[in-house]
């Protein structure tokens, strides 16, 4: 019985930390990174423990078309802070798409917003 209580606890040990490992480095690994335009139609900050701030980006191509909406999650309040304050302008933002997040408490998307600009 002793023998399987160690082994169980050093099978929870490693499990816990390689769940550790994939998060570290699902978070850090940039898997691509881009711009998109357009106007910003949501953001919300949700969750029932963790708390993240989840947005739309409608991109019109051609006047009379239908936009095409772009999910994102903003991680820092001080952007998330700058798109409210241009909500219904249009604006760039700057995304960095992050593969194999194991859980929706970093956000709902892949899409990290790191950067939001105006565009006159």
């Amino acid at each position: 019985m002793k023998g399987f209580l160690k082994f169980l606890s050093i099978a929870l040990v490693v499990v816990f930390v390689g769940f550790c490992l994939w998060t570290w480095a699902s978070l850090n690994y940039v898997f691509s990174s881009g711009e998109r335009a357009g106007y910003v139609q949501k953001l919300s900050k949700k969750g029932w423990i963790c708390k993240t701030w989840e947005g739309e980006l409608a991109m019109v191509s051609l006047p009379g078309t239908l936009p095409e909406i772009f999910n994102f999650t903003v991680p820092n309040d001080q952007i998330a802070e700058q798109i409210n304050q241009s909500l219904g302008k249009r604006v760039t933002i700057t995304y960095e798409q992050h593969l194999g997040i194991p859980t929706s408490c970093f956000g709902e998307t892949g899409y990290y917003i790191t950067a939001v600009r105006l565009v006159e």
